[in-house]
């Protein structure tokens, strides 16, 4: 394709995430001029450590990677089909991580920065928007994230006359494998399950008797926390990212049903005992010489983690990379906000990509950033483009994004919450499966995969006939 290089056609990305790297990739393989603005390291943010594109503060785990049974998984797929940077990065810098997909955090940033830096249509600029854009942009995505700077926040909010809801995501710590007394800890993945890059003995394992359990609990719920500022006290949580104490806190046996469920393991030093909770690690670099806790994101002080996770057994003298933190975010009310193709409806100049727009999750993010991108190369050339079948992951939580939820029952807050990728937000099949390929009736949970197998089967489907019909069409404009 031809680029055209006329200053007026030039896209503007504000912010160098993951959304806002997939949306510069995606609008400079369009044949579009674009310029990505990152502030860091001018100035940094309170989560990030380092000046790389698509830097992951929060976890290194992109989740499941299978397609035909997990919606997370089908949106990696459909990335993949939309020749998606962040997934061609992921998939380079894959560490073993049982059925999940997870990755070299320094590996996979510095691929996403050389792929960025070395394409002859993108232009980095580390220098911060403070505000709104300059008025002669006329095309430019916001995808600064949940740690959008001050300034810009701010002339968001007056532009819109809404202040925007705010949560947080708690970050969680990072272990020296090393350190870690492997003749407590064992490794498996639960059930045996081979991920991408795996063997299905992915995680290391720290068993609890009931009665260190019931200690541990206590000494989370005792453990001195980080103080809150005044305007964060009444900021809630997003569930899918609840601190590990928040979850003690829910109920004793809470972290027994989440993280620390002790299902589908055996414990090899002691195989006849049925421990009563497991606490799992998470290979955190492609070496594997670290390991972060799984789902123990945390407010606890430093002091305090070192001392409470201490007890766990097999980290008696556990090293730490890195401690827990904590860090707010905030998100648009999209659907009154944004059109359905991301633009903010008070100054359509302006389009919104990632965290901000109302999804969660580093793939959700990254899908967002994708399609905010292929919208704005259409706009660059006078086009447009249909949006990708809400029967796709994409398009479903596109859908969610710009409307598909309910706005309110009564006259209390708004509805419109942050949400993952899930089955839930496609809609429904026409005719669900009620028979095995060899003519037996489906019975139980069979029915759940085979429906979810069928609404995976129908997204990839959709997804190609969409590409073939419209992107293909506009690339050849």
């Amino acid at each position: 394709m031809t680029a055209t290089n006329s200053p007026t056609n030039t896209v503007h990305v504000i912010g160098g995430g993951l959304a806002g790297s997939e949306a510069a990739w995606q609008i400079a393989n369009a044949g579009i001029p674009v310029v990505l603005h990152e502030m860091r390291p001018v100035r940094m943010t309170e989560a990030h450590q380092t000046e790389g594109l698509a830097e992951l503060v929060c976890s290194n785990s992109f989740r499941s990677d299978d397609a035909a049974n997990n919606a997370v998984g089908l949106l990696h797929a459909e990335m993949r089909r939309l020749g998606s940077l962040i997934m061609r990065s992921a998939d380079a810098n894959q560490v073993p991580a049982g059925g999940a997909l997870a990755v070299d955090r320094d590996g996979f940033s510095a691929a996403v920065t050389r792929a960025l830096h070395e394409h002859p249509l993108i232009e980095v600029d580390r220098t911060e928007i403070a505000g709104l854009p300059p008025a002669d942009w006329g095309n430019v995505i916001v995808a600064t994230g949940p740690l959008t700077s001050t300034p810009l926040a701010d002339a968001i909010r007056e532009l819109t006359d809404e202040n925007a809801l705010a949560f947080f995501d708690a970050i969680a710590p990072i272990v020296h494998k090393d350190s870690i007394d492997m003749s407590v800890a064992w490794f498996q993945s639960r059930y045996d399950k081979v991920g991408p890059g795996g063997t299905g003995a992915d995680y290391i394992n720290c068993p609890m008797t009931k009665e260190r359990y019931d200690a541990f609990v206590a000494d989370l719920l005792a453990g001195e926390k980080v103080d809150f500022k005044d305007w964060e006290t009444n900021t809630p949580y997003f569930d899918g990212c609840l601190p590990v104490e928040v979850m003690a806190e829910r109920g004793h046996e809470t972290l027994r049903h989440g993280p620390m469920k002790p299902v589908g393991l055996t414990n090899p030093h002691n195989p006849t005992v049925k421990a009563y909770a497991i606490v799992q690690l998470r290979q955190d670099n492609k070496l594997g010489t670290l390991y972060n806790i799984v789902g123990f994101q945390t407010k606890l002080k430093h002091g305090a983690q070192q001392r409470v996770f201490r007890t766990i057994p097999g980290l008696e003298q556990a090293e730490f990379a890195r401690l827990g933190g904590l860090h707010r975010n905030t998100f648009l009310n999209s659907p009154k906000l944004l059109d359905s193709q991301l633009r903010l409806r008070a100054q359509p100049r302006l389009r919104f990509a990632g965290q901000m727009t109302g999804c969660e999750g580093y793939v959700e993010s990254a899908s967002i950033g994708l399609i905010a991108g292929l919208y704005a190369a259409a706009d660059a050339r006078a086009q447009s483009l249909t949006p990708p079948p809400v029967t796709t992951a994409l398009g479903s939580l596109l859908g969610h994004i710009t409307g598909g939820h309910i706005e309110t029952v009564d006259a209390g807050p708004r509805s419109f919450q942050p949400m993952n990728i899930n089955f839930g937000l496609f809609p429904p099949l026409a005719s669900p499966p009620t028979k095995k390929p060899d003519g037996t009736r489906l019975r139980g949970n069979e029915k759940t995969v085979a429906k979810k197998q069928a609404m995976s089967a129908r997204a990839l489907a959709d997804l190609d006939r969409w590409i073939a019909d419209h992107l293909r069409v506009a690339a050849a404009a």
